[in-house]
């Protein structure tokens, strides 16, 4: 038995939140074969509660519950990275109230977890144009980022005001300016200087990347990121997802033969 796969054990052994279903899924997982980073599309909110009869925003409150249990989670794995996908350039078309709520419950999220991010030593940080933020909402970003720099346990990433073309093209304009600022330097243009000029850069691709509410697409997310990422779609809506749907998607996973093009071992 691994030291990780020991501290994993450890962490699970007996939890008063862990029900009877989570545990047996739990013993189901193979703890050396974890994927490194997991992005999930968090989708499902707004039908969560009009199912209900209550307000959009019920929905979103809800799914910070999920976001709590799955970052909880992951750290408790081991998981060396957690991507969310909160906000999209996109979502600007959505009613202005919706926005300004969203953008309220961010703090509200930010200011009550920051000492769990502390207490489980996990490290903040987001992807996207985070710039073009309320200036409000950059000050508690930074300042979580600043608090979590030198966490060395999960690295929980929230993909805030980001959207996958719009992260190529803000690469490929940092190319053109440092083409421009080195006229000397020959460019050379391959995978790897592209992927160097992504907000993900010197982060490993996701293993694995989640969609609840059983839609199928990916919805301009890591369009670059997950060209070889497996792919787990559960009807689940986000604020119902909770650790025995995270456990069933990494034994999905790890039942799976990941090729990245070539033939089977087998």
């Amino acid at each position: 038995m691994s030291l990780v796969t020991r501290e994993i054990q450890t962490n699970f052994a007996p939890h008063l939140k862990d029900s009877i279903e989570d545990q047996k899924l739990l013993e189901r997982l193979d703890l050396e074969a974890i994927p490194k980073h997991i992005a999930i599309i968090m989708d499902g909110n707004g039908r969560w509660a009009q199912n209900r009869r209550l307000p959009r925003v019920a929905g979103h409150r809800a799914g910070i519950e999920s976001v709590r249990e799955v970052v909880e989670t992951a750290a408790r794995l081991k998981l060396n990275i957690l991507t969310l996908y909160a906000f999209s350039v996109e979502n600007w078309k959505r009613p202005k109230t919706e926005v300004t709520m969203l953008m309220r419950l961010l703090k509200e999220f930010l200011n009550r977890e920051l000492a769990t991010l502390m207490d489980n030593d996990i490290k903040f940080d987001t992807l996207g144009r985070t710039e073009e933020l309320s200036p409000s909402i950059q000050r508690e970003l930074d300042l979580a980022k600043n608090k979590t720099s030198r966490n060395h346990g999960l690295l929980f990433n929230v993909a805030l005001n980001y959207g996958g073309r719009a992260e190529l093209v803000d690469a490929f304009k940092h190319l053109w300016k440092k083409k421009q600022n080195d006229a000397q330097d020959k460019l050379n243009l391959d995978e790897q200087a592209i992927a160097d000029c992504l907000y993900t850069a010197g982060l490993p691709d996701p293993d694995l990347l989640i969609r609840t509410s059983g839609e199928l697409r990916i919805s301009n997310f890591l369009l670059w990121q997950i060209a070889y990422s497996e792919i787990w779609v559960t009807k689940t809506l986000w604020p119902d997802f909770r650790k025995k749907d995270l456990f069933e998607a990494i034994l999905s996973y790890q039942s799976r033969e990941r090729r990245y093009g070539g033939l089977s071992t087998e």
